[in-house]
């Protein structure tokens, strides 16, 4: 529980906190426990599953609450404090989604969807870069279905279009694309924030991204961190007070972190 806290830190995991590669962060671990020592409260908000997530608190040695699955669902609140809630839903499940797919978009555009559940073992070890037990977490899904698009940048674009007219959404991960509800990471940002609000009102928000699909939350908090990716051009980004490190993850994680709590002047 946290008697009194005053700064929340949004953070994607991979690329950002976790190493893009390997996805470890044993060099920050101790750094991570000394910012929640501080009443600091990070929750991760990542396209990875719950237990995907859950598998990464195992690791740190810590409960930190957490956002599944690109906004979908909200977890753990509760460790923040008892009166919220365990678990928050905020989409449809994917067995819904999937009806919705198959029924709306045209065949010429759904056979160069290649859905990631009916490839074999090997190829989607080769696309996460994961394996057996992991490989496993990393496909326990609930509310989000990862594919390959085989189109044009013209067909992509018009499955985005039927998509969104049917309320569901289409968001780039650092390996596959993700059909999704209507979620994401900054309408669950905002929510926690909202609930947090009702028992601290003055609070600040930091969040970490490395890519395209974490630059929206960046743009709704307080202090926006981006940690280095050579994929990424940071002359195209606009972000005010943006803080940058030229560190890769899971290093300039931590690097930005502290750039932030300098510029905020967080001394509790």
């Amino acid at each position: 529980m946290y008697k009194k806290f005053s700064l929340i830190i949004f953070t994607d995991l991979d690329g950002s906190l976790l190493h893009r590669d390997t996805f470890k962060f044993d060099t920050i671990k101790d750094y991570i426990k000394s910012l929640d020592n501080r009443g600091i409260i990070i929750i991760p908000n990542s396209s990875k599953t719950k237990s995907e997530i859950e598998k990464f608190n195992e690791e740190l040695g810590m409960e930190l609450p957490f956002i599944s699955e690109n906004g979908s669902a909200i977890h753990g609140l509760n460790l923040v404090n008892s009166n919220f809630p365990n678990k928050i839903i905020l989409s449809r499940d994917k067995e819904e989604l999937l009806k919705i797919f198959k029924t709306k978009v045209p065949e010429r555009l759904l056979s160069k969807c290649v859905q990631i559940f009916k490839l074999d073992k090997k190829e989607q070890e080769k696309i996460f870069g994961q394996k057996n037990e992991r490989l496993k977490d990393v496909l326990n899904r609930n509310y989000t279905i990862p594919f390959i698009f085989n189109g044009d940048t013209a067909e992509k674009n018009n499955l985005i279009k039927i998509l969104n007219s049917n309320s569901l959404t289409l968001q780039a991960g650092g390996r596959v694309l993700n059909l999704c509800d209507n979620v994401n990471k900054v309408k669950s940002m905002n929510r926690v924030v909202k609930i947090l609000k009702k028992i601290e009102e003055k609070i600040k928000t930091i969040a970490v991204g490395d890519n395209y699909n974490d630059l929206d939350m960046l743009k709704n908090c307080d202090i926006p961190c981006l940690v280095f990716n050579d994929q990424f051009k940071l002359d195209q980004i606009n972000i005010d007070n943006l803080i940058f490190s030229n560190k890769p993850s899971p290093e300039g994680w931590a690097d930005v972190i502290k750039k932030a709590l300098a510029k905020l002047n967080y001394n509790d």
